[in-house]
């Protein structure tokens, strides 16, 4: 009886373990209304990236996205107002070699229809709305549009300097690709996928320095 009260609680707190590493998306709302940003284009392309990951039941992937173009509009050392438009066709995948057809295999899945449909929708964007200070970290709302689908996400953020330079940096979250049409082996989606799903939330954060 003891030796079955025991497995018990073993299983217990494993599935609590499980539960507790639920990755938390950030809150997708409507679509902000916003003036369009003056064409600044301080954003320094070469030395900007957005870094992502993706995760399934038998492992997972990371890898970068680059900027095509964007702007940081800064007021008195404050952080404003910026637009990052997002490079779709530089997905690139970092944990398999270069040189493996599997990394060419996956980029050319991300990029057709089945992910992000990279031929219908070569660019996706972030603008940002409002910018709020709380405990040391910039809250940053924006628009986040990707393919045909655009929603206000919140995210914490940072903003320093290096010489000339100033540097806008994310901390990592998480957006559900569901909002966004992204249907691929997602449960939202599909209800006979079993183990052979990817999951809707993808880790992205945001590194983007001005010229």
């Amino acid at each position: 009886m003891k030796k079955i009260i025991l497995t018990l609680a073993v299983v217990a707190s494993v599935l609590t373990a499980c539960k507790g590493e639920k990755k938390e998306k950030v809150e997708t709302k409507e679509e902000v209304k916003v003036e369009k940003l003056a064409a600044l284009n301080n954003v320094d392309t070469a030395n900007s990236v957005i870094t992502w990951k993706g995760t399934k039941p038998t492992g997972a992937h990371n890898g970068v996205i680059l900027l095509k173009e964007g702007s940081l509009l800064i007021e008195n050392g404050t952080l404003t107002g910026g637009e990052f438009v997002i490079d779709m066709s530089s997905i690139k995948n970092l944990d398999i070699p270069a040189d493996n057809d599997g990394n060419a295999k996956l980029v050319g899945h991300l990029t057709s229809a089945d992910f992000f449909d990279v031929a219908t929708y070569p660019t996706s964007k972030f603008v940002i709305t409002n910018v709020e200070e709380k405990e040391d970290k910039l809250h940053v709302t924006g628009n986040l549009t990707i393919k045909d689908v655009t929603k206000s996400i919140t995210i914490p953020a940072m903003l320093s300097k290096e010489g000339d330079t100033t540097i806008f940096k994310s901390e990592t979250f998480n957006v559900d690709r569901a909002d966004f049409n992204v249907k691929y082996a997602s449960k939202s989606f599909f209800d006979n996928l079993k183990d052979k799903f990817i999951d809707d939330m993808m880790e992205l954060s945001f590194t983007v320095k001005t010229k």
